[in-house]
């Protein structure tokens, strides 16, 4: 009898293990590019361990001031993940979280090409968590989210490599500066220096506004867009300024504006939508 509840108990907390998925907050890849290892995280979804297959991939970026870390802290995506697989709104997958806060801030190449941080996540970290883990490399099965600098990126990344991305979901997005005076003044200000020429092309290819004109309404429509952005957010013209942009030019696009600012309380919210949003293509909807 014993035996029997042993064997029971055994099995049950095998099957209550089994519905969790795992974080791993402290790994890291080195660089040749940044001359540095870098640190990222990752979520593995409750069946990764018991399973052979392969999992779509969402690449999900922090916010200035947090590193690889923040999205695991703060915005508890171990719970809300979990959940959502387990309510069936979002397909498993595998989320990966790296650091852009170590060395020089920012998910960019700067304006003088000494620090490649974009290269680097496009030539060694991509190869690297899609070679290490069950990642399937199509971009069918590839999103990338963000929140405030890391919605930037995830527009600038989505709009430099369209051919990477299903889905794009920029959070209360830092889009850049506004105009290309402003980027001067803020080029400036960090001690960028390049001539006219060159600070205007970097303003161009990092200004989501300017990249909608520029970069081709087909290939940004083979991207499923979701925005979104609080009604308190100190960030809501710019993405008020997508949006406007992304009709004009016929790119197809959610645009949601709910209550909130820019707090973790609104991204906490809004993960389960987007996760849910990129489900629908993994799934081919």
């Amino acid at each position: 009898m014993k035996t029997r509840f042993i064997i029971l108990f055994t099995l049950v907390t095998l099957g209550l293990s089994a519905q969790t998925g795992k974080v791993y907050d402290n790994l890291s890849v080195k660089s040749e590019i940044l001359k540095m290892d870098r640190k990222f995280a990752i979520y593995l979804p409750p069946d990764y361990e018991t399973s052979e297959r392969s999992y779509p991939v969402l690449y999900l970026l922090h916010g200035a001031g947090d590193d690889q870390t923040g999205w695991v802290q703060f915005g508890e995506v171990l719970r809300i993940t979990d959940q959502a697989i387990k309510d069936g709104t979002a397909t498993p997958m595998i989320i990966v979280m790296p650091d852009a806060n170590t060395g020089q801030r920012g998910y960019f190449n700067s304006l003088d090409n000494a620090w490649k941080y974009e290269d680097f996540f496009f030539e060694e970290l991509m190869p690297h968590v899609e070679s290490t883990y069950r990642i399937k490399k199509e971009k069918r099965f590839r999103a990338i989210s963000g929140l405030s600098m890391g919605g930037g990126g995830t527009f600038m990344y989505a709009m430099h490599h369209p051919e990477l991305f299903s889905s794009a979901a920029p959070l209360s997005a830092y889009i850049g500066p506004l105009s290309l005076d402003q980027f001067k003044q803020q080029a400036q200000r960090m001690n960028q220096k390049g001539s006219d020429a060159e600070i205007e092309s970097y303003f161009r290819k990092h200004n989501a506004l300017s990249l909608i004109e520029d970069v081709d309404a087909k290939a940004l429509n083979s991207i499923r867009w979701f925005i979104d952005c609080g009604d308190d957010d100190f960030l809501y013209e710019g993405n008020s300024l997508v949006h406007i942009a992304m009709r004009k030019k016929e790119i197809n696009h959610e645009y949601r504006v709910r209550q909130g600012g820019h707090t973790w309380t609104y991204w906490r919210e809004s993960l389960p939508v987007v996760l849910k949003f990129v489900s629908d293509a993994f799934h081919q909807y």
